[in-house]
């Protein structure tokens, strides 16, 4: 059985050059794979370089004894180099000294050995089992999350519980327990819990590609126009460019507000059902407060999403331009107030102390009942989740949008033009209704659980433009909007507000059914299935996960930190022998325990084993072990035997087991 190497290095330098020796992401620092034949001029032996190795012919034995081996290449000696007498400063190019100059990086290395996934059976089902055992507080999850640091644990067991389709209910889990320890509402959330670093993990890989979408437009036209914002006047040199600095700050915010609200019906299905599990029990434990629907969740999706992106685009790969000082500013500026308009209505919105007294007229500028509709209009929407039959308490339905638009008359077997009345519709986060004019009473509504499909009607069937069908279990409901414009925005925002309906339908009939067959098949059955797929409701995160290299980087940090689990362990166990009043969650937590514990045992023996076997096998001059002077440092910090470093290079490794 062998492993595969999985090597992470934790910096943000693509590449350097350190003491005139190439160092790259994907290569050894040192092992260079440019061959450098002065170095050996002096060898009695004949040297043939490959790339990275090179051939050994021995003169004094037959030609077939041919050895294959790798060098380490140090930087060449400075010895013989001529010496300039215009000399320039040390470190350069043409320094006197000739040295290349030095490059101090603070670098973390990581090495796993990534099993295949049998190994880490035990593990994984281990770790998924979290989400069935009650109390939350004696899972393995809780546990790891409570003995390791929370950032590293998060970043491995979000991505594993995302390739299992866990995500969803762990966080949920995980977050009722956090939510139902909070006495004030406005503290939710607010400090570094396992949940909150598992969210903020889960909203970069699920919405990387929607924060592309939303936010790369706008920065882009930040950095090519690099229009000055700075309206602190302590800042600038001339005060009477705050005013051309305010419009432009406004106009820049103004952009990233509407690409921001404007972009709920693009924000990944599994997002909205992560946040409308934050809102349920939110609003479970503090049904009194109306402002936290809005907080739990503007908590994460401004603060902890959008401002960070903003504040820093380069980590988030939102461009690839160097951020200049003044630029950087604007980022900054625009950030804080994003911040500032995601707690808009949110319980903490009594809270806000302007705590700069440059940016009161601009926080004045922003906060209007505009942008408040905005920011509770796009909140409601990513956080609408229409698969759940149970109905939160005190949940007040919120208007999402209204308009005038015409529809079709349903039950009539005349088609005229009379057909076709003008209504009122309403959608909110309960149903969609429609009424003779605004302010009258409804005339019908449709529960958005009773909605299966929203999809556009080929022109064809009423010889009319900017029509889409609303699909019923029994029935169809045809309307026209007054322009294509409006004709998107109702089908976007219908069919991402009803995507997670449990009978969503697959297939429906692009055509109407008129004289008694549909247009489309041709087919007479007013209900037969329908003929064309539906269109994809949703592009939810794109990526490739490897569930056994985070299964190990998991074991890993279990391994580091088995001293703790050794001590919780034997402190629980303890108690359980002697009878000291143990609860029915210490004694499920001391099962957990031990089940960790074991399984991390077994992994780590697989471990041994295989390092047993590349130690014996290890050839001096091979990849593992290259030749070079300072070779034995790097084997004693490696923990192999120098004995073994000097084996004859002739000799062949056994197989691993």
């Amino acid at each position: 059985m062998i492993p595969k190497v999985v090597n992470n290095i934790d910096n943000r330098l693509i590449s350097a050059k350190i003491a005139g020796v190439p160092f790259s992401r994907n290569a050894s620092p040192g092992l260079s794979s440019i061959s450098r034949p002065k170095n050996f001029e002096d060898c009695n032996s004949k040297l043939n370089f490959t790339w990275g190795a090179f051939k050994y012919y021995n003169q004094k034995e037959p030609d077939d004894l041919i050895y294959s081996c790798r060098y380490y290449l140090q930087p060449r000696s400075t010895k013989n180099r001529p010496f300039l007498t215009n000399s320039t400063p040390p470190g350069t190019r043409l320094s006197s000294d000739n040295s290349l100059g030095s490059l101090r990086l603070q670098i973390q290395y990581t090495e796993d050995r990534v099993f295949p996934a049998s190994v880490y059976e035990d593990l994984k089902n281990l770790l998924l089992e979290s989400t069935n055992i009650q109390p939350i507080t004696a899972t393995p999850v809780y546990v790891l999350g409570e003995i390791i640091n929370k950032m590293d644990i998060a970043q491995p067991l979000v991505r594993i519980f995302l390739h299992y389709d866990k995500i969803v209910p762990m966080i949920k889990a995980l977050a009722n327990v956090e939510i139902s320890n909070v006495t004030d509402p406005t503290t939710i959330f607010r400090g570094n819990t396992l949940v909150s670093k598992m969210m903020d993990e889960a909203m970069r890989l699920i919405g990387l590609q929607y924060l592309h979408k939303t936010l790369r437009p706008t920065l882009e036209l930040i950095f090519n126009e690099r229009k000055p914002c700075e309206i602190d006047q302590t800042r600038v040199r001339d005060a009477t460019t705050v005013a051309t600095n305010l419009a432009n700050l406004k106009c820049y915010i103004q952009k990233i507000f509407e690409a921001i609200t404007q972009s709920a019906v693009h924000c990944p299905a599994l997002m909205c059902q992560i946040f409308y599990n934050l809102k349920e029990c939110a609003m479970k434990h503090f049904p009194e407060n109306k402002g936290v629907r809005y907080s739990v969740i503007s908590g994460f999706i401004f603060l902890r999403f959008f401002a960070p992106a903003i504040l820093g685009p380069k980590l988030f790969d939102l461009t690839t331009q160097t951020v200049d000082c003044q630029t950087n500013r604007t980022l900054t500026l625009i950030s804080k107030t994003i911040q500032s308009l995601g707690n808009l209505v949110s319980c903490r919105s009594t809270q806000q102390v302007c705590k700069e007294e440059y940016m009161e007229g601009l926080y004045k500028e922003f906060y209007t009942e505009t942008h408040m509709t905005a920011v509770r209009q796009f909140l409601e929407i990513i956080s609408a989740n229409t698969s759940s039959q149970q109905v939160i308490e005190n949940d007040m339905p919120v208007m999402l949008k209204e308009g005038l638009m015409i529809k079709r008359a349903q039950g009539r077997k005349r088609f005229g033009r009379k057909n076709f009345k003008q209504r009122y519709f309403k959608l909110t986060t309960h149903d969609l209704s429609y009424s003779k004019s605004r302010g009258k009473d409804a005339l019908c509504r449709i529960p958005l659980t009773n909605i299966l499909a929203v999809e556009r009607l080929a022109e064809t069937s009423f010889k009319m433009k900017n029509m889409f069908q609303i699909v019923q279990p029994e029935r169809a409901l045809y309307v026209q909007a007054a322009n294509c414009v409006e004709e998107k925005e109702w089908v976007d925002l219908l069919t991402k507000i009803c995507q997670t309906n449990a009978n969503r339908l697959k297939k429906y009939h692009p055509s109407a059914f008129i004289n008694s067959q549909w247009l489309c098949c041709k087919s007479p059955n007013e209900l037969a299935p329908g003929c064309s797929e539906v269109s994809r409701t949703d592009s939810n995160y794109r990526m490739n996960l490897d569930p056994e290299r985070d299964l190990q980087r998991v074991h890993s940090l279990v391994i580091n930190h088995l001293d703790t689990l050794e001590t919780l362990c034997i402190d629980l166990c303890s108690s359980k022998v002697h009878g000291e009043g143990v609860t029915a969650e210490a004694a499920i937590l001391c099962d957990i325990l031990n089940r960790l514990r074991e399984v991390a045992y077994q992994i780590e023996q697989k471990h041994r084993i295989y390092k047993r076997t590349m130690d014996r096998n290890t050839k001096y001059g091979s990849l593992a072990a290259p030749i070079g002077d300072d070779n034995y440092l790097l084997a004693s910090r490696l923990n192999v035997d120098a004995s073994i470093l000097r084996r004859c290079v002739s000799s062949e490794p056994t197989s691993c087991p």
